[in-house]
């Protein structure tokens, strides 16, 4: 799957494809409906696929301050856009010179001149240009003037309510991982180059791979069953501390740190992807390291248990 620059032109064979638009972090239920009615439109009209998506997402830009709050990355939506059929994915950068075009502009300049498109599918809740001036109704009437098809799809529900990144991040927060998996169809992961710590659940004889939270949202702190996705395609069950790990004197940055229990040797240096399955316990601060031991034998007794079923 390519990944284009969505300031440039597309290759030839990709222009006068139907054309995804929106945020889709996450790519949630709602997300997937939107890019599932681009793709069956371009299949049936024999065009090619494009999710098209902005990085940085426009909050960082405008509220440059707020927490962290990304549920996928670039990378995990390009994976996640390949595995629904989608030939490409384009990427807007989102700075100050494209949040400045009027949607007339952004429709002409990016969508027919960069793109050609031939069609553009979005959210009912979809806004764009300057000021937020344009939104469902506008692209209709532009598409209709400048020669590309406009396509709405309508939310989806569970249970009576909107599936939204919204609702993923409030289940994440409060520890609840599984009703996050439930509308994101996948559990939430994160993914990140193994990096050296202190190296003391060696010394505990429970050695993790330290990941850097980044730009993620923070889930709630705590100890959770998790599995990890490794670059030869292994996947591994074990648990994982998510915070900062309050027995240790001085440990104040946020780390998730896995412990894979089938792995022998370490994976410093490599990419991997960390899925959380179900929350076990908050952090807690012990009395002294061999409590901590102790608790994390416990620990991985109830993970195993959780993740004997998957």
């Amino acid at each position: 799957m390519q990944r284009l620059d969505g300031g440039s032109a597309v290759p030839a064979p990709l222009r006068g494809a139907i054309v995804a638009l929106g945020n889709f972090d996450g790519f949630h239920r709602g997300h997937q409906a939107v890019v599932g009615r681009a793709i069956d439109r371009a299949r049936a009209e024999d065009r090619p696929a494009i999710v098209a998506t902005f990085d940085p997402h426009p909050v960082r830009l405008f509220q440059p301050d707020a927490p962290p709050f990304r549920l996928t990355s670039l990378d995990q939506r390009q994976r996640l856009f390949a595995a629904a059929g989608a030939d490409a994915m384009l990427v807007f950068h989102f700075d100050r010179a494209l949040a400045g075009l009027t949607a007339r502009a952004f429709a002409q300049e990016r969508l027919v001149d960069a793109i050609g498109a031939g069609g553009v599918v979005t959210g009912a809740d979809f806004t764009f240009g300057k000021g937020r001036d344009g939104d469902v109704a506008v692209l209709a009437a532009l598409g209709g003037e400048l020669g590309f098809s406009a396509d709405v799809v309508h939310p989806v529900s569970d249970h009576g309510d909107v599936i939204s990144s919204s609702r993923i991040r409030e289940h994440l927060i409060a520890g609840e991982p599984r009703e996050a998996a439930a509308l994101l169809t996948r559990p939430f992961a994160i993914e990140g180059v193994v990096e050296h710590g202190a190296k003391l659940g060696r010394i505990l004889g429970y050695p993790t791979a330290n990941l850097s939270l980044g730009s993620y949202l923070r889930p709630r702190y705590g100890i959770y069953a998790v599995t990890g996705r490794l670059p030869d395609g292994r996947v591994l069950r074990g648990v994982a501390n998510l915070g900062v790990r309050p027995t240790i004197a001085g440990q104040a940055t946020e780390l998730l740190e896995p412990y894979f229990f089938d792995l022998d040797g370490d994976l410093y240096g490599q990419m991997i992807e960390v899925a959380l399955i179900e929350f076990l316990r908050a952090e807690a601060k012990f009395d002294g390291l061999e409590a901590l031991k102790a608790q994390m034998a416990r620990d991985c007794d109830t993970a195993r248990a959780i993740l004997s079923g998957l």
